[in-house]
């Protein structure tokens, strides 16, 4: 197959890697095919072996592909689809629970912090201010499927202290659990979708080595009362690899 356009100024692992990352993603190679050999890749790309390694590394460890003694590298199947904050609050009204399915969460941390500039704009509030944090990462048997934080005004705080707590929340989300406290309902959400090249910091919360090179999803969900105040803020860092897919019924 061939490369990519000489203009690319990545690093020739992270271009390697590209090329394949895009072909699984749109689907010209699909679960079970074989990509070529590490000899093949070192010739096809005019690189060392060594390179070319690197390049399978870096798809491995975003679970798009895996080794098999004797085998080959496979592009893996299966990904789950990242789900928006509003999808998953939706999700959560039905079920009680925010996973998707074969989803599971962990690493839940919470406490009431100093809010970052950004954040404190979206709030309402002055850069420093009090903010109540929540973050867990979302897994399914392919590995991470999004690091979710979210950001809730600190007043909450007085009539639910245990969002601040680091543990998984009983008897809903957050927000079932504000409506049920205060009576404010979530009448309006506004999500957003983009797309960036993983910071040092994301790629620490996706647990992805330092030297990483990949674009991610970012979805961010505000929710909003019916007197449009902000009862959550949701940030969700997508793993490398994963989409979003949605299904729509086309009028006639």
């Amino acid at each position: 197959m061939p490369g990519p356009p000489r203009a690319d100024n990545r690093p020739p692992y992270a271009r390697i890697a590209g090329h394949y990352r895009d072909l699984i993603s749109s689907g010209v190679l699909s679960p079970g095919d074989l990509l070529p050999s590490i000899k093949n890749l070192a010739t096809e790309w005019q690189v060392s072996t060594a390179t070319a390694d690197r390049a399978m590394k870096l798809l491995r460890e975003e679970k798009l592909v895996k080794g098999i003694p004797g085998v080959g590298t496979e592009v893996m199947a299966g990904l789950v689809s990242l789900s928006t904050g509003s999808e998953r609050h939706e999700r959560s009204k039905k079920t009680q629970s925010s996973w998707g399915d074969g989803e599971k969460s962990s690493g839940h941390t919470a406490g009431i912090v100093a809010a970052p500039e950004d954040i404190a704009t979206v709030l309402g509030i002055a850069p420093g201010d009090d903010a109540i944090r929540r973050s867990r990462i979302y897994r399914d048997t392919h590995g991470i499927v999004c690091h979710s934080t979210s950001w809730i005004p600190a007043e909450f705080d007085r009539v639910l202290p245990g969002l601040a707590r680091s543990e998984r929340l009983k008897g809903g989300l957050s927000l079932d659990l504000i409506a049920q406290a205060t009576g404010r309902q979530v009448v309006q959400r506004v999500d957003e979708e983009t797309a960036r090249i993983a910071t040092a910091h994301d790629l620490e919360l996706l647990e992805l080595g330092a030297d990483t090179v990949a674009a991610i999803l970012v979805l961010t969900a505000r929710f909003l009362d019916a007197d449009g105040q902000l009862l959550e803020y949701g940030v969700d860092l997508g793993a490398p690899g994963r989409t979003r897919r949605t299904t729509s019924e086309v009028m006639r």
